[in-house]
């Protein structure tokens, strides 16, 4: 414990891969890495940049003084300027050329672009593996009969395979939601103070094909394929929008499958993990609570909020930019990144290890199958020359009866009841013999069969164990 505030992401939540990628070194080194990389282009373009300046300035992208940084920010009020400074300190004879030509957003939005970048593509693998679990549970129990719900009241037959699939096709979305964001992220390049590139075009005198030149070699420094085609100072905050409405897009598939979890965990039908020693209340020791659902559950309601920041902030930007998003980025993209990442960490865990009570699920489907097979037995009495409407009237005069008797706790007597009214025309004993669950699940398995195997190629290589977690 220390006596300073730190976010339960970073200390109970979140991957080491997410907290290194959105740390102060990673951040910072990659500021320095863009500086080297915009030293070595102009270099390249004939500008008066030397060699050993760039080999000086490559021997010092990780080794950061942070209270060189923090001394000079206090007296400049300039982040970017005091890491400039700092990065001056260590490669002197590069100092006179670092930052030449760009401007602040140069480092601070092309860093936070490759983050960005990098996050979603760790998070699209951890997605893939959540899809890939419950692919594998959909197929297991496809063709299991369980009581459907619609409004949480008793409906139809579906079978456990099939509704997993509902919860895979919301994932599904997401996954495109990710890619979608992914390939269009571009590279925001060294464009100026006003995104006119003037300062380069002071530089390099007039010669616009060295400028673009420029941008091209250091946005494939870093992976990027294109730069905007135009911008202000700063990338086009619409981007940020984009990547915060997918991680929400997660966020809210993670909280229907979790929620999902919880009320079958109630009625005792699926349960999520639970280890061996796991206490479930520090009151209550029978309790087994589905504690990582329901943290899923809270999680997603933070990312789903959060996600609200950046269309804020883009519909806000002024003209060519205005400096009232920056504490807010710093805040909302990161944060969003690392609760996404806790929240598929646990989805991992849960899909890994989904307990399924066969035999309660059988007799929660005894219970409810006869009000479920009427309209079979309705369908079945009218061929035997019954009268369609007056079966209906039958059936829901006696389904009532039935109903208000369960609810008094007694046995369902349903089938009872319709084989005592002789225009019903069915014995007790015949109505039975149509009460075979696999009756009433319709095409489930064939459904859970073809989309399993539709959707497979996707994530043939994705790891089907859980993430571990910190519980």
């Amino acid at each position: 414990m220390t006596d300073r505030y730190e976010s339960p992401l970073s200390s109970r939540y979140a991957s080491e891969y997410m907290l290194k990628l959105f740390s102060a070194d990673t951040r910072y080194s990659t500021w320095r890495k863009l500086w080297v990389a915009l030293a070595k282009a102009e270099m390249a373009l004939g500008l008066p940049i030397t060699e050993a300046q760039i080999a000086e300035l490559e021997a010092h992208t990780i080794d950061i003084d942070y209270d060189c940084v923090s001394q000079r920010e206090r007296e400049v009020r300039h982040d970017v300027m005091a890491h400039v400074y700092a990065y001056g300190q260590v490669a002197p004879a590069a100092a006179g050329i670092l930052h030449l030509g760009a401007t602040s957003c140069y480092v601070t939005d092309n860093a936070d672009l490759i983050l960005y970048r990098d996050a979603l593509r760790y998070l699209r693998a951890e997605l893939l593996v959540v899809l890939a679990n419950l692919s594998d549970f959909a197929e297991k129990y496809k063709a299991l009969p369980t009581l459907g719900y619609t409004h949480y009241q008793p409906a139809q037959l579906v079978t456990v395979g099939k509704r997993a699939t509902l919860w895979i096709q919301d994932f599904l979305s997401d996954l495109h939601e990710i890619d979608f964001a992914i390939e269009n992220i571009k590279f925001l390049g060294c464009r100026g103070t006003t995104g006119t590139e003037a300062s380069f075009v002071e530089l390099f005198e007039g010669d616009n094909a060295k400028i673009d030149a420029m941008n091209r070699m250091i946005a494939a420094e870093f992976g990027f394929d294109e730069c905007f085609d135009v911008c202000g100072q700063t990338y086009p905050r619409k981007v940020d929008s984009r990547i915060l409405n997918a991680l929400s897009s997660v966020a809210q598939s993670c909280y229907r499958m979790a929620n999902d979890i919880r009320l079958l965990q109630h009625d005792r039908q699926i349960e999520e993990p639970f280890e061996k020693g796991q206490i479930g209340s520090s009151a209550m020791a029978y309790k087994r609570n589905p504690m990582r659902s329901e943290r899923i559950c809270s999680l997603a309601r933070y990312l789903m909020a959060d996600a609200m920041n950046a269309p804020m902030t883009a519909s806000t930007q002024w003209l060519e930019r205005t400096l009232d998003d920056s504490a807010n980025r710093r805040i909302s993209l990161p944060e969003g990144f690392l609760c996404a990442d806790a929240i598929l960490r646990l989805a991992q865990n849960v899909t890994s290890g989904l307990h399924v009570n066969e035999k309660i699920i059988e007799k929660t489907v005894k219970e409810y199958l006869p009000f479920i097979a009427t309209e079979n037995l309705m369908m079945e009495a009218v061929k035997r020359g019954g009268d369609r409407q007056q079966l209906h009237e039958m059936i829901r005069q006696c389904a009532m009866e039935a109903t208000a008797k369960m609810k008094n706790g007694e046995a369902c007597d349903l089938l009872a009841r319709l084989a005592a009214e002789k225009k019903f025309g069915l014995t007790e004993e015949e109505m039975n013999q149509l009460l075979t669950p696999s009756l009433y699940i319709g095409r489930c398995p064939e459904q859970v069969e073809t989309f399993i195997q539709k959707i497979k190629p996707l994530f043939a290589g994705a790891c089907s164990e859980s993430a571990q977690i910190s519980l």
